[in-house]
């Protein structure tokens, strides 16, 4: 009987072991990827600098569209990856306050990754509609030339034709670039409105993590820019989950001294 429950015993702490092993591998995994999130708004940021500036091209476009993608990415991944480490019981933790611990901490993390990349994001779609804006507003998509300008002088004008031909061509490229520019503008709209779902699934694992807590709904805005809703929601439900805890406390407080009361008044009768 000995020999039985200290094989049982031996075998709960081997899964205990091994699902420790996998909580902080996920959570590695999730602190990594804030670190990545962290590293590319910087970059995007330097890059969002050059946006209508001589330094802006063809090249700096598609770096910073393709880096934004990856982050976005990356925040996906993460949100997936913090809502599987919610799902760990406590019951199989060496600490279960050490697992509580780290999961707040890094969802405290994320929360400010995130944020940072939004803000990035939005500034990014401001700085490009600027740019269309000016170009559209300045001439770059210029009008039809009158026919007396169409005629090529036979005796003088063949390189005037050829400069018109160049022109042309010119053009038509940098009608290409704008219209790809405006395609860029649509994803990243589309984009900041995925990182307020985000936003959303976040404050829903603050809610189902804590009791006494109102419940959330994002209002997601994918044909705008301005979408701030995200963070403000999972900054309430936070501080929500806070009030909640503190009254957990007081409660318990108000319960010890009335039963210190009580127990007082029992003693006393006893001894009269």
């Amino acid at each position: 009987m000995k020999t039985e429950m200290e094989g049982y015993g031996n075998s709960y702490q081997n899964g205990t072991s091994a699902r420790e092993t996998e909580f902080q591998r996920l959570a590695q995994n999730i602190g990594t990827n804030i670190q990545k999130i962290l590293q590319n708004v910087s970059s995007m940021q330097r890059m969002i600098t050059q946006i209508g500036t001589p330094q802006d091209n063809t090249q700096l476009q598609n770096q910073l569209h393709q880096i934004q993608h990856y982050t976005g990415q990356l925040a996906k991944d993460s949100s997936k990856q913090l809502k599987e480490l919610n799902n760990y019981p406590p019951e199989e933790a060496l600490d279960p306050r050490q697992w509580k611990l780290q999961r707040e901490r890094l969802q405290s993390d994320f929360t400010r990754a995130l944020d940072n990349f939004q803000r990035a994001q939005r500034s990014a779609a401001q700085k490009e509609k600027d740019a269309i804006k000016k170009y559209k507003n300045h001439g770059g998509v210029s009008q039809p030339p009158g026919d007396e300008d169409t005629l090529i002088d036979i005796e003088g004008g063949g390189e005037k034709g050829q400069s018109k031909t160049q022109m042309m061509m010119e053009e038509e490229q940098n009608l290409e670039q704008l219209h790809e520019r405006e395609k860029a503008v649509r994803q990243l709209e589309a984009d900041i409105g995925d990182v307020n779902q985000i936003f959303k699934d976040l404050a829903a694992m603050v809610h189902d993590q804590g009791e006494m807590v109102d419940s959330i709904e994002a209002n997601v805005e994918t044909a705008s820019i301005r979408v701030n809703e995200g963070t403000d929601q999972l900054r309430q439900a936070e501080r929500y989950q806070n009030k909640a805890r503190r009254k957990k406390i007081i409660f318990a407080i108000i319960a010890a001294i009335i039963l210190a009361i009580i127990i007082g008044v029992i003693v006393h009768s006893a001894k009269n």
